[in-house]
């Protein structure tokens, strides 16, 4: 690899290996055929949990565990570094109908209905346990995003936005040497594919397979009286949590029954009303897993794309940005590898 390189995607994680890897003091291009964060991270419940996905509980496994336990920390690291960086430390509640008492995981205790009212005080009926994650957070995915890519610029990156990547290049010895876009060449040896589902389309003229496919993540936004929710709600209808005074965003299945949902949850809840409806298309790889890291077939190739990408955003940045510049091999990343397809 090399310190010149080209970060092709402008959404959150593209955003943060830019700001990380310019930070190092590697030449960044940054080039995206949009504005930041403006793809599915602008359609992301930026939900920061160290606990599973929909806030499941239990000790995390799998490759991208060791990620996901330091997702807040990251985050914190990140608001020193960037001060005034929108991130709501607000913790979060999550329970089910059942009612059976829950097994706490990562950052996460079980608490009884009494501690439900009171962390949540319009909830109608409180659930017999939850479980409570008092250091988890939620960002706003594009202002956070934005920031990134102002911090990259102040450290002398290159930011090309509403430029459409058309191509990945390589020269004659089949080392990449930069991208062609809309607007013409853009040279760098280390070519970073954060691009979302749009990677595995850009890899595959390289005879790169990506097994990264699009699935839909839809974000209702309701209007709602202030202070309706305190920290992010998770149950079996909704992920929920209040943006604005006046607003509440859920990421769930049916906006009728989510608005049911609310309106039966909370008190005073009434007066909520749907607002917009948004999809976004999440890249989802073949085993749910991230796919962090370089192309052995391609020199200068190097993938960084995943779900949870909120969640990982700030450490994958850190990470891959070591890898890029310093020529570490992060253990963090091992699991998250292309090469395990």
């Amino acid at each position: 690899m090399s310190k010149d390189l080209v970060v092709v995607g402008a959404g959150i994680v593209g955003a943060s290996v830019a700001y990380h890897a310019a930070q190092a003091g590697a030449a960044v291009t940054l080039v995206d055929g949009g504005r930041p964060g403006a793809g599915v991270t602008a359609n992301s419940f930026a939900w920061v949990t160290l606990a599973g996905p929909s806030g499941t509980s239990g000790v995390q496994e799998g490759p991208a565990a060791g990620l996901r336990a330091t997702a807040t920390a990251e985050y914190h690291r990140l608001g020193t570094e960037l001060p005034g960086l929108p991130v709501t430390w607000s913790g979060s509640l999550t329970w089910t109908r059942d009612g059976s008492a829950p097994d706490a995981g990562p950052g996460q205790a079980v608490v009884d209905a009494a501690t439900v009212a009171t962390l949540e005080p319009t909830v109608r009926q409180p659930p017999e346990w939850a479980l409570w994650a008092p250091s988890d957070g939620a960002i706003d995915s594009v202002g956070v995003t934005e920031r990134l890519v102002a911090g990259a610029r102040a450290h002398g990156a290159q930011v090309h936005l509403d430029t459409p990547v058309t191509a990945v290049r390589r020269d004659a010895a089949g080392q990449i040497d930069g991208v062609e876009t809309a607007a013409g060449y853009l040279s760098g040896t280390t070519v970073v594919l954060a691009a979302g589902v749009a990677t595995a389309a850009l890899a595959a003229p390289l005879g790169v397979r990506v097994p990264v496919d699009p699935s839909p993540a839809t974000l209702f936004r309701f209007s709602a009286p202030a202070g309706l929710v305190r920290g992010v709600v998770n149950t079996e209808d909704f992920d929920l949590r209040q943006v604005a005074a006046d607003r509440l965003i859920a990421a769930a299945d049916s906006p009728e029954q989510t608005l049911a949902a609310i309106r039966s949850t909370f008190h005073g809840a009434e007066s909520v009303e749907l607002l917009s409806t948004h999809v976004g298309m999440r890249p989802m790889p073949a085993d749910g897993e991230p796919i962090v890291g370089p192309v052995a077939e391609v020199p200068g190739l190097y993938l960084a794309v995943m779900h949870s990408a909120v969640t990982y955003a700030a450490a994958v940045g850190r990470l891959v940005a070591r890898e890029l510049v310093d020529g570490t091999v992060e253990s963090a990343l091992s699991g998250c590898r292309p090469d395990r397809f």
